[in-house]
């Protein structure tokens, strides 16, 4: 399967140790890189659901140099929203605090939008997953928020971490969407977009 996209140099516009992990666990051959200044504003009349897709557009349109015949850029974004508030990445423990205290017992949504660029073509879409969360005690949420890492990460919590493995009581939808990239569409997506190449 390696050499299904051999033909192009792919570049996950990224940092993000959990997007990288997920797009080399599909054997696609890529090199990541961070090089972009994205102004990540949108219009509050936005749908919320569109806005991570239109936040990967943003983060696509930002790389720092005009894309080669046969490169292909990767961006993505990813949103939590619960009872119909964006809950983004916390700046301070207080924040990541209150962000999981607003999810604890509740329903919310995950959505990653992505967008795969090359010289001549865009094609964007978004996941979406729904998210149950068990009661979270203050305790459990003050120990989560000390001992790990929330701050780059959507609604201050991963999946992967101890604060996913004891408060995800269900999923409906991809579990690495959650994680922040959505890799089973992704490489539906990719097959399609290499299966329609323009001349």
């Amino acid at each position: 399967m390696k050499d299904k996209f051999s033909d192009y140099k792919i570049i996950l516009l990224s940092s993000s140790p959990r997007r990288i992990q997920l797009l080399k666990a599909i054997d696609i051959e890529f090199s990541a890189e961070e090089n972009h200044t994205c102004d990540e504003k949108f219009d509050s009349d936005m749908d919320k659901s569109k806005v991570p897709e239109f936040l990967a557009r943003q983060k696509s349109y930002s790389y720092n140099r005009g894309l080669k015949e046969k490169e292909l850029l990767i961006t993505a974004d990813t949103m939590v929203l619960c009872e119909g508030e964006i809950l983004g990445k916390p700046s301070t423990k207080k924040d990541a605090h209150e962000i999981l205290g607003k999810l604890s017992g509740k329903k919310h949504t995950v959505y990653t939008g992505v967008c795969l660029r090359d010289n001549k073509r865009e094609k964007t879409f978004t996941s979406s997953t729904d998210v149950f969360f068990k009661e979270l005690s203050e305790k459990e949420i003050s120990y989560y928020v000390n001992n790990y890492n929330p701050f780059d990460k959507a609604g201050a919590y991963g999946a992967q971490d101890w604060i996913g493995l004891i408060a995800i009581s269900r999923i409906e939808g991809s579990y690495f969407n959650v994680m922040g990239l959505p890799v089973e569409m992704l490489y539906r997506e990719l097959n399609e977009f290499f299966s329609n190449k323009v001349e």
